[in-house]
């Protein structure tokens, strides 16, 4: 179930609004907190019923283990403490790497071989990625004695709460638990309420409104086009690095107000990434809990830097190649994290040798690099990365509009064409207002959490939130995707 669908909207979520605070109302908080995490779990199998067991168990087994190694003392037995929690994290790793990255490795080593080994073709389980990682973080706070959680039921809340089980934000126990366990968040709060219609509004119109707007043209320029020329290639990358944007972050912000409506403060996980103006930047406003997660249980247990620059820079490296192969099975993801773990590599190397450059140039840069690197993330093989990176470099023709031909029809001599500029796109010249207004939007505008910070309930700010709702509403007529859905 989607959170851009009338089924969520006008079914589900009012439903267990009601249900939940009617039940906390009536003092059965035990049975509301049990509503919960079965609406969370209908929530979850409403796309295919067939993974609701494998969530489960994986719920059964993370808590059970986790609450062995909060009984461990580390005195008593130490190794026996590690052990568990090894076991615990390969358990996991061992989980996600079948379901999702089976067939790659079949794939290669048929390859490599030069065998036949049938593929298993495994559907990706809902949200593997996200249960998963928010529970080996789990397994590495009880290991850290971070953790006094001994009720499966909410523990089954914290990882089940449907507003972050599809796409995140990567929560943590310590952060989630004491919200769920006060009282005064089982009474309904109306101004919560206000604040979380606003936002879920903002999100709903990010995603069905711009996001599916700028998908058209990014899909037509990266899986229909045989060729590309620099206009269309352009058109193509910066659509795609929008349509992520939007949809992403729009997904987010649905996730932040569905949980304002329980009471529930979920993390911030993006904060104006393409205001950023060097790729660490980046990384500090883009997917904040997976880079939280990245840094608590990789980067550091990996040493960090504190073992010399060469150590802190081929453990950056190795982070952000792991997060490239978390996104997705195949080379081109392994490389799109190859990428940002070098830029990284750079960056520090530029600062620890004390260069500066201009704020602009330092931007120009950054969203440059973020932008080319996102071809790669969205291309489903190299041929189809390389196609639009040859448009936009250039190589494969200038078509310039029909109507400057002839004011510049001296540039013929110089291979450039006229007409057909954007046909490949299936774009039209509303296609630039819409890149022109994309740019003003991240760059100009307060961003929703800071939207939300100033939020005051009245008049202005319910008729704007109505117009957003009632927009996006009325835009779900139309196909729409989501773009982490299989991550």
């Amino acid at each position: 179930m989607l959170f851009n669908s009338y089924i969520f909207i006008f079914a589900f979520l009012p439903v267990t609004f009601f249900v939940y605070f009617y039940l906390n109302k009536k003092r059965l908080t035990e049975a509301a907190k049990g509503f919960l995490v079965f609406s969370s779990l209908f929530f979850y199998s409403w796309w295919n019923i067939i993974y609701l067991p494998l969530i489960l168990v994986s719920m059964l087994f993370n808590y059970v283990v986790g609450k062995q190694l909060t009984k461990v003392m580390p005195d008593q037995n130490h190794y026996l403490k590690k052990s568990l929690l090894i076991i615990g994290i390969i358990s996991n790793l061992a989980l996600l790497g079948y379901f999702k990255y089976a067939d790659f490795f079949i794939t290669n080593f048929n390859r490599v071989v030069d065998s036949n080994i049938p593929l298993l073709h495994l559907a990706l389980p809902l949200a593997i990625s996200f249960f998963t990682f928010q529970q080996i973080a789990y397994l590495v706070d009880s290991y850290r004695g971070q953790t006094h959680e001994y009720d499966f039921l909410n523990y089954a809340v914290f990882v089940a709460f449907f507003p972050q089980l599809i796409a995140g934000p990567i929560v943590h126990h310590a952060e989630m638990m004491p919200q769920f366990a006060n009282l005064r968040n089982k009474v309904k709060n109306y101004r919560h309420i206000a604040l979380g219609l606003f936002v879920f509004s903002i999100g709903l119109f990010k995603k069905v409104v711009i996001a599916d707007t700028f998908a058209v043209w990014a899909t037509n320029g990266f899986d229909v086009a045989e060729r590309l020329n620099l206009i269309e290639a352009w058109i193509t990358s910066l659509s795609y690095t929008f349509q992520l944007y939007f949809d992403f972050s729009g997904y987010t912000d649905m996730a932040i107000g569905a949980a304002l409506l329980f009471n529930i403060k979920l993390p911030i996980n993006f904060s104006s990434p393409y205001k950023a103006t060097s790729i660490q930047d980046f990384w500090r406003r883009w997917h904040i809990t997976l880079s939280r997660f990245l840094k608590g249980y990789v980067y550091i247990p990996l040493g960090g830097n504190r073992h010399g620059e060469i150590r802190t820079y081929s453990n950056l490296f190795a982070t952000f190649l792991l997060g490239g192969i978390w996104h997705g099975a195949g080379w081109t993801f392994v490389f799109w994290g190859a990428l940002h773990g070098l830029a990284l590599v750079i960056h520090r190397a530029w600062h620890k040798l004390g260069f500066r450059m201009y704020t602009f140039i330092a931007w120009f840069i950054t969203f440059n690099f973020i932008n080319a690197s996102w071809v790669f993330f969205r291309a489903k093989e190299f041929e189809d990365a390389i196609k639009v990176l040859k448009g936009m470099s250039g190589m494969t023709g200038i078509n310039l509009p029909y109507g400057l031909s002839t004011k510049l029809s001296f540039l013929t001599q110089y291979g450039v064409d006229f007409g057909n500029f954007i046909v490949e796109t299936g774009g039209d010249t509303y296609t630039f207002i819409w890149l022109i207004a994309g740019m003003v939007f991240v760059l100009a505008f307060k961003n929703s959490v800071e939207l939300a910070n100033s939020f005051k309930v009245s008049y202005k700010t319910m008729l704007f939130s109505g117009i957003l709702f009632s927009v996006g509403v009325l835009s779900m007529n139309k196909v729409s995707e989501f773009l982490y859905f299989n991550f």
